[in-house]
């Protein structure tokens, strides 16, 4: 195989995008093009077709694709004119759309040519297809994209692919995907029964069955307890407010598209709310504040609704509803450092206690350049005074970060604890924001030691983000094997036959009376069968009660992921689980 400087992995993966189109064109001839980019572990293109792709013609659009790349292609680069791009690419109207946005910008256009195929493109590509390994290469998957990610244009068929410099690379990544795929939280709450989706009901809005509920009320149960111990004061607050509240926030304005539209009454419009906190600044403005009561930490479960587009929606992790571990704290400038500080030492505890791993830091900064987002925030004095109290509190967590500018929200800087799932996509699990906009709009204030009024800063901050995300992800990263606290069924009763009923019933009462969840399967069916149907649920610890058991008053135990640990009496089982 030939080398040169122009084979990165990011140029082959380019490179096979464009050989992708020109397979697809030779079995449709009539294909319209959208974009083929390369990816973090391949490449896709869009495409809109005649008809509909199935997973099962991949295949084929592979074999034209190693057929390409054998024949020892050159991809040729040329600069072209606005007025020649659209006569080259006439027929194709999503071409023709960038080339009109490109000229408007005057930018340069450039024209990549590969065997017969000629694609609109600014380069990064491989000089001959001989450099490309022709079996490191896998097409994956179709999906539906619409045209510039809005919903409002076409959907075009996405048609993606994996690519590595070898084969084994490309093996393993496959290996690892098939795993992750067997993880996948979507799959594990259907085997597990934990939530469901209905068309019914609506996409993205999931509804949670009793394990599910279990699991979650848990994490909520653990997540006030913490947060009362430490002076949070919790409230509830409504799901809709009126229009006005929203013009207030600047959500309206910043935030309207991913919200869902007005509902009409008493001839005003409503919302349903996207954020707690315009609720919570109301409730904070409930009289007037000195500065001994700061800082105030107010908490809410609170549930948010966010018009999330429907080519996004992915089981819990991207949903329109979802309950958020929010909190809304009122402070002073002199106290803002140290409840920083102690925000991160919570969320490093929490994540600590619930083994979750793998998680970094990023400091999202403001791009002032984005007029639309950042454009109405004229006081910049404000933004580097919470970025440099967002830094100090890294500082002295000794936590590493990265910077990401653009990444603020539209009212202050913030620190996104970010994750990665199990096929390796980057996503927020968690917030701190720091707020001096809602002050002003809110007239949230507090009266100084000198008898002054002051306007409050706001900490914005969600420790397990929304539950829902998080027990997603917590279940993709222990593959469904929750720990005994958390799991929904601690433990299930397995009975040999009918004759030990009697002594099981005593085994359900005495682990009810300890407060342990449990489920019994007294089935006629073979015990074999029994064990494997409680493995399948990925329960902690399985009881199977014979007859000899019985006789002992013990309980043969089997661990998960261990198997059978022998016979043993209530109480030495318990001291073993604590």
């Amino acid at each position: 195989m030939q080398q040169s400087e122009n084979n990165s992995i990011e140029n082959i993966r380019h490179s096979l995008a464009h050989i992708l189109a020109s397979a697809v064109l030779k079995k449709f001839p009539k294909a319209k093009l959208g974009i083929g980019p390369a990816i973090d572990t391949g490449f896709y293109y869009d495409f809109e077709l005649p008809r509909q792709l199935s997973q099962d013609e991949l295949p084929e659009i592979e074999k034209l694709m190693r057929e390409e790349i054998r024949q020892h292609l050159e991809f040729k680069g040329e600069e072209i004119t606005a007025a020649g791009a659209k006569k080259l690419f006439k027929s194709q109207p999503f071409k023709l759309d960038l080339i009109k946005e490109f000229a408007k910008d005057k930018k340069k256009l450039t024209s990549y040519q590969n065997g017969e195929f000629i694609d609109l493109c600014r380069g990064g590509h491989v000089e001959n297809t001989s450099e490309i390994n022709p079996n490191a290469f896998k097409l994956t998957k179709i999906a539906g994209a619409y045209w510039r990610g809005n919903e409002k244009n076409p959907q075009l068929t996405r048609i993606y692919g994996a690519a590595f410099k070898t084969k084994e690379e490309l093996e393993n990544y496959l290996d690892q995907t098939k795993k992750a795929e067997e993880s996948d939280h979507r799959v594990l709450a259907e085997q597990l029964g934990y939530f469901m989706m209905d068309e019914d009901i609506g996409k993205g809005l999931p509804l949670w069955l009793p394990k599910g509920f279990m699991v979650r009320k848990i994490l909520e149960d653990y997540m006030f307890d913490l947060e009362r111990n430490l002076g949070y004061q919790h409230v509830l607050t409504p799901h809709i407010a009126k229009e006005a509240i929203y013009k207030k926030s600047g959500h309206l304005a910043h935030y309207k598209e991913d919200m869902f539209p007005p509902l009409k009454l008493d001839k005003e419009n409503y919302y349903l709310k996207p954020m707690n906190c315009p609720h919570h600044h109301v409730i904070y403005k409930r009289g007037k504040k000195s500065y001994r009561e700061l800082p105030l930490r107010i908490a809410e479960f609170g549930t948010v609704y966010r018009h999330e587009r429907s080519g996004v929606l992915s089981g819990l992790i991207r949903a329109r509803y979802f309950t958020q571990n929010d909190a809304h704290i009122y402070v002073d400038a002199s106290h803002l450092e140290k409840e920083l500080v102690d925000i991160l030492a919570l969320h490093k505890k929490v994540y600590q206690e619930l083994e979750i791993e793998d998680y970094w830091y990023r400091l999202s900064l403001p791009d002032f350049s984005k007029k639309e987002k950042f454009g109405d925030i004229k006081n910049k004095e404000m933004w580097d005074a919470g970025e440099n109290a967002l830094r100090a509190a890294l500082a002295k967590n000794k936590l590493e970060f990265v910077e990401g500018v653009g990444e603020a929200s539209f009212y202050g800087p913030k620190i996104d604890i970010q994750i990665k799932d199990n096929f390796g996509r980057e996503d927020t699990i968690a917030t701190i924001q720091v707020d001096f906009y809602s002050a002003a709009k809110f007239d949230l204030s507090y009266i100084d030691a000198d008898g002054k009024e002051k306007p409050v800063i706001v900490i914005h901050r969600a420790i397990l983000g929304s539950f829902d995300r998080f027990f997603a992800f917590l279940l993709e990263k222990t593959a469904g094997k929750l720990p005994f606290w958390l799991a929904p069924v601690q433990i299930m009763i397995l009975t040999i036959n009918e004759r030990v009923t009697a002594y099981a019933k005593h085994v359900e009462d005495t682990l009810r009376e300890m407060s342990i969840r449990f489920e019994t399967d007294y089935r006629n069916e073979t015990i074999g069968k029994k064990i494997r149907d409680a493995e399948m649920q990925k329960v902690p610890y399985i009881f199977v009660i014979g007859e000899k058991e019985a006789d002992a008053l013990k309980v043969s135990v089997r661990e998960r992921g261990k198997g059978d640990i022998g016979q043993k009496s209530l109480e030495e089982f318990f001291r073993m689980a604590k």
